[in-house]
């Protein structure tokens, strides 16, 4: 099944708000495929499933005491300066006859709530992360590396439920 299926994500981080029409510069089917998902940290409901929602990782009310960032609220992607975004490109693929629609249609809903998750949590940890140097994040990745390694051997199942 190895050559029969991938997920591949592609990150471009630009400095607007979500006003660059092409990105990834697709071109010719790529680009006549696409599907445009517009996903708003700030919104609860959107793609979230209640067990997402936690309160120390909800923009609409936090605030950071490093940068003054936040609450986001209203139309705030048009009014926050500097503003971000992370252009996502997804690419299921799964040629297993009678199951490639249902699995390509379950990572379309699955995607833009792990999106908004991991988004809302990296706005709402700001404090954590604000003024790190790279030394520090080479670190802090390694140690995380080394604990993942030691979940996948020993741990239980962990993730997104639900």
């Amino acid at each position: 099944m190895k050559e029969n299926f991938y997920v591949k994500i592609e990150t471009i981080h630009l400095p607007d708000n979500g006003t660059t029409e092409n990105a990834h510069g697709l071109k010719g089917e790529e680009l006549a495929k696409r599907e445009i998902v517009n996903v708003n940290i700030a919104n609860d409901h959107e793609f979230l499933n209640s067990g997402d929602l936690h309160p120390d990782t909800t923009p609409s009310k936090f605030q950071s005491t490093k940068t003054g960032r936040g609450p986001l609220s209203g139309n705030w992607k048009d009014n926050v300066q500097p503003v971000m975004c992370a252009y996502k490109l997804v690419t299921v693929y799964f040629k297993w006859f009678g199951f490639q629609k249902i699995v390509e249609g379950y990572a379309h809903t699955q995607y833009p709530r792990l999106f908004s998750k991991f988004h809302r949590e990296v706005f709402c940890w700001i404090d954590k992360w604000h003024g790190l140097t790279m030394m520090d994040i080479r670190e802090i990745e390694a140690k995380a590396q080394k604990e993942l390694e030691e979940q996948r051997k020993s741990g239980q199942v962990r993730g997104m439920n639900g």
